[in-house]
Formats: C-alpha cells, structure tokens, sequence
C-alpha cells in the first residue's frame, strides 16, 4: 500500500460524522477557491476541493455599477505639508512670526515635540503660489508638472483625522484602525472583488528605493489581517528578482516544479481533511500563483521596452528601477494587467526641521512623475476606469517647530486639517472640496474624515463598505469600522 493510501486511510479514520457533514457543505467554498487559481487548471480543481464554506467569499462582482475599475494609491509617508503645496494662506504672511491665537488652536492636542514651546510663531510659506487651470487653483510653485494636470483632478483641502503620530496615522488610513491587526485597504477590495487577472496578484505594493525617511513602513501595512492569506498584499521590488522566492532553485525547471506543486498539493489536502483548516488550501493557491507569476511578473516589470517618450513624460529618474517615478510608471504597467489595487509608498516627508529646503527636494522627487502617470493613463484610454489618489497620512500645522528665520522653519504633525488629490474614474475634474481657516488650522467647510475617504473610493469600484464585512472572533468588521459616509459632492 503506497504512502498516499495509507494517509488517505488515516485521515478518514479521523474524521468524525460532524466533519464529514461539514466537509460534504463546502461546495462554494470549493468554487471560491478554484476561482482563486485557474479554473482549467485540474491541479487547482483539487486544491479547492476541501475549501470551507464561508472561509473564502470573495463576491467576484461588485455591489452596483463601478465607476473605477482598480486604484493606484500613490502614498506619500511622512505628511507632506500642504502649507507649501496646495492649500495658501495669505493671512500666514500679514502674520509672520506673531503667535498662533488660542482662539484658533482652542486647546488642541500637540506633540510632544512641540507641546513644551514657549511661543508658536506663525510661518508663512517660503515658496509662493499661482493660479491654475480653468478654475484658477491655486498651486505652489514647488509643483509645476501636478499645476498642469489640475484640471483632471479634485483637490481635497478638508481631509482630518484622529491620529496625531505617524505610525498609527498611516495604519489608520491603511487599514481603518490605529491599531495593527486589520486586514489593509487593499486586502479588502482583493477579498471584496477577487481579481481579473489569475497570472498576477490583485493587490501589489511598490516601495521607492533608497527613500528610508525617519519614519519606517512596516508589513501590517499590506497585510491580509484576519482576512484569507491569499489576499495579503505582494511587494514587487526592482531588480531581476522583483518576488522574493519566485524563480525556481538552481536544478529546478518548470516540469520539475509542476512535478512538486502536485505532490505537495496532494499532501496539503491530506492535512485540510484531518484539521478542516482553511488556511492550508489558501497556501496552496499562493504556490500556485507564485508558479503562474513567474512568467508574468518578469514581462510586466521590464521598462526596457518603453519609447523615449515614456521616460521623457515620467523624467530622467523613470530610467532608474525603484526610483518614485520608476513606480509610477510601473504601477501603469500592472493596472494594464489587471491588477486591481496598486498601493505605492513614497518616505522622507517628515519635515520637523529645515523644512523649506527638504520640501523642495521631495516636491522634486514626486512631481513630475506623479503628474505624468495621470497624462500617460489619459492617453491610453484608461484614466476613465483607473481611480489616482495622491497624498500622506496627516497634515502640517500653521506654526514654526524651532526658530522660526525668514529663511528656514520647520512644521509639526497637524491632524486637523490637510489636502489630498484625487482623479480618474468617476471624481470631479478641476474641483476643490473643503475649505480650511485662514490660518490653514481648522477645516471650516465640508470635512472628509479618513473614515468618509475610505467609504468614498470603496463606492467608486461599485462597493458598498457598509455591506463588505468578514466575522472575526464573533464580531462583524469592515474597512470603516461603524463610520464613514460617501462624499457625493465630488463624483460625478
């Protein structure tokens, strides 16, 4: 009797009548998984064969009618300050160097950074502003390439948030809570809408190279959470190995991979059928995705093969892999393949100290490129089905952190009010939402929490975040957790 046999004989011996009813129940479970691998693929039809019900549910469709097909969420960690980018204050010039009014801060919470200053003197911006576009919005000059896109965009001015710190500042956005352990964004909309392309990933994570910041990302950021496995977020690196493990060992060719993905399957299921542990199958379909990749993921990250043109639009950094606008362009290459949620992260925004000139570097870094993804999109075709979201985890307040010069300052976290950018498929072009005081200190005007964000790009790929939700531990959980509501006025 072979080996098999015997641990197919043993196995049923372990299996109660309860299992075996459970076990005869998983039907779509089984359908779920299958849709998760290749559904011609005979291997794959026995992995998902013991796939629990409920484990795995996907919907494979979205709620209503999208407007958005997938997202690239151009992250900026660190806040950029949107004092020098996109929201300008006049009032901040008359005011140079007096004190912020308490009736303007009215007590809120600061830092400890800054919570033990004596005085906080109001800085204007070093860089000055123009007007722009058919709306005349009024843009800093440390962004000449995102004034020429502004009318494909609306611009957010009244985002805030609870969190005042980075790391939980940047979960929250990330995942809907301050606190680890959530499945991220993307996990969510990968579990939520499954994927269109079963030889790619439908969530991948670019991370600029070379940018460490003070502030460092962590995995939880792309996490799955409590969510199936499969629907973790997959970091593509540069490099001729942009998947850690993808390729085949030294000796090992394809046939001969096939060869193990069989046996090792046939194995897997043995051990699903005496624990009825979902998670066994869903490692199953990472091989198997790991095995289709490995043609794939290669063809999709060679840039070598774009025209000139291309790399003059997204500049001379595009040529260099792991670079911002390396990324960028990258992230335009995937979102052709299908893939659904392009989570790109960009450091170094922290800028407590020497702000003028460190902003202007970072400015540099991400303004081209930024602006030549949502050109390059248009030209395609495929800037009316593909959501671009553009901004950092909070904002930057009105006051100098340190000495204050004419030349030089810094800017602490303000959670209170900041701006983010938003444009392609079903947002208002050449739009701003949202208004702050004059100060740039308190949104005075139609304030989007991080809740109402979420809830507002979920609707635009045709979810409904009230209705997406997994159990967990006996309680029901969501992107937005009991909050968030729609923000209508910028749809179209």
């Amino acid at each position: 009797m072979s080996f098999y046999r015997e641990l197919e004989n043993h196995v049923h011996e372990q299996l109660s009548r309860r299992n075996f009813l459970s076990k005869t129940s998983l039907g779509l479970g089984a359908a779920a998984m299958a849709s998760l691998l290749n559904a011609d693929d005979s291997m794959a039809k026995k992995v998902a064969s013991g796939t629990p019900e409920g484990a795995s549910l996907p919907l494979g469709k979205p709620h209503f009618a999208p407007k958005a097909k997938r997202i690239i969420y151009l992250f900026q960690s660190g806040a950029p300050s949107q004092l020098e980018l996109f929201d300008y204050k006049p009032k901040l010039e008359q005011m140079w160097g007096q004190d912020l009014p308490e009736s303007v801060r009215k007590g809120q919470r600061l830092t400890g950074m800054t919570a033990g200053q004596s005085s906080f003197p109001l800085a204007a911006s070093k860089y000055k502003f123009a007007k722009h576009g058919s709306n005349d919005m009024m843009i800093s000059e440390l962004m000449p390439y995102t004034s020429s896109i502004v009318d494909d965009v609306t611009f957010i001015r009244s985002m805030h948030t609870e969190a005042i710190n980075h790391d939980p500042a940047v979960t929250f956005f990330q995942t809907g809570s301050q606190q680890g352990g959530r499945p991220s964004w993307g996990s969510w909309i990968s579990y939520g809408l499954g994927s269109d392309n079963q030889n790619m990933p439908s969530f991948v994570v670019l991370l600029s190279k070379g940018r460490a910041g003070d502030q460092p990302l962590y995995a939880k950021l792309w996490s799955n959470g409590f969510l199936p496995s499969v629907h973790q977020g997959v970091v593509f690196r540069s490099g001729p190995d942009p998947v850690f493990y993808l390729n085949n060992p030294e000796g090992i060719d394809k046939t001969s991979r096939r060869r193990m993905l069989n046996s090792l399957a046939k194995l897997q299921q043995a051990q699903f059928e005496k624990i009825l542990d979902p998670e066994v199958n869903y490692r199953m379909a990472q091989y198997e995705m790991a095995y289709r990749m490995q043609t794939a993921v290669p063809e999709t990250m060679d840039i070598s093969k774009e025209p000139d043109y291309i790399f003059d639009l997204y500049g001379e950094e595009s040529r260099k892999p792991g670079t911002f606008a390396a990324n960028c362009l990258l992230a335009r290459k995937l979102i052709e393949k299908d893939v659904k949620f392009v989570q790109l992260y960009h450091q170094g925004w922290d800028q407590h100290g020497n702000l003028p000139n460190d902003i202007k570097t970072m400015a540099k870094s991400v303004d081209q490129a930024s602006a030549a993804l949502i050109k390059d999109l248009k030209q395609r075709g495929l800037l009316d089905e593909t959501l671009v979201v553009w901004g950092g985890e909070f904002g930057r307040g009105a006051y100098s952190q340190g000495k204050l010069t004419k030349d030089n300052y810094g800017r602490d976290h303000h959670p209170r009010s900041f701006t983010i950018w938003m444009a392609g498929a079903g947002v208002k072009k050449g739009f701003v939402f949202g208004e702050t005081d004059e100060f740039g200190y308190n949104v005075i005007k139609d304030p989007v929490h991080v809740h109402d964000f979420q809830a507002t790009v979920m609707h635009l790929l045709g979810v409904d975040h009230e209705q997406l939700v997994f159990k967990h531990q006996g309680r029901r959980y969501r992107l937005t957790d009991v909050h968030g509501k729609v923000v209508k006025p910028i749809l179209t």
